[in-house]
């Protein structure tokens, strides 16, 4: 199948801010393409990928023709697509650009804060893994991304739970975000949502949207024992 076989372009094509030609760690087991996207409604204080923050194209950005052509070539090589951001689920594009996708052969993968429930609800049929960014418990979102918007993320966290599509929970841990007795309650609330993989990020300041933040410090026998339980309630739990 070549590109012209595939190529819809959507009706409002996607913003591209970056492509990742091969990774074996946006998908587990899986060979992948990252695609980026750019714009995102967060603020999150600790964002790294900072320049995808905005809508606006940019000279030199790909287009999602490019992305096609690269693909194509790509073929038998590549396991999976993994549509990240920046915030995918804003692009009113991203399930005509997933469906080109399926139609080349690939698994497609979505990394996201969940941030447009219904647009996920809508692509469902289209996914193959998810990785989904649980910033906190709802009530803590405005403290650490800005916005008020924690609700649409466990919305779309019940939305995945119910259609049954492999995913995984992930939440980047800064201790001055996120105080130890938070982090026990949203380990808590994760576990009786039924969520089995659970992986806690290590924040990662350099570079980060809010300059000022400080290094992430918490006494190391405390946050051992924190892990340590937050680790007895999945059924997979990682650190990174």
């Amino acid at each position: 199948m070549t590109t012209a076989d595939v190529l819809s372009l959507p009706v409002e094509p996607l913003r591209i801010g970056g492509l990742v030609p091969m990774t074996t760690i946006d998908f587990p087991d899986h060979l992948s393409a990252v695609v980026f996207t750019r714009g995102c409604n967060l603020r999150c204080q600790y964002c790294y990928n900072t320049d995808l923050l905005q809508t606006s194209s940019r000279v030199g950005d790909m287009s999602w023709e490019d992305v096609l052509g690269f693909l194509d070539r790509r073929q038998g090589l590549l396991d999976s697509v993994v549509f990240s951001g920046g915030e995918p689920l804003l692009q009113k594009g991203l399930g005509a650009a997933m469906r080109d996708v399926n139609g080349m052969g690939f698994k497609v993968g979505l990394h996201t804060a969940g941030q447009v429930p219904e647009r996920l609800q809508e692509i469902l049929p289209h996914l193959d893994w998810v990785g989904l960014d649980i910033k906190g418990l709802p009530d803590d979102y405005p403290r650490i991304t800005g916005t008020s918007t924690g609700d649409k993320g466990w919305q779309s966290l019940n939305i995945l739970m119910e259609a049954g599509i492999p995913h995984e929970v992930r939440t980047t841990v800064h201790w001055g975000l996120t105080q130890p007795e938070k982090f026990n309650a949203l380990a808590d609330c994760l576990q009786k949502k039924g969520v089995q993989n659970f992986t806690v990020q290590r924040c990662r300041i350099k570079n980060c949207f809010n300059s000022e933040l400080q290094e992430s410090v918490l006494d190391p026998e405390l946050e051992a024992d924190l892990l340590k339980r937050a680790s007895g309630k999945f059924e997979r739990f990682a650190i990174r």
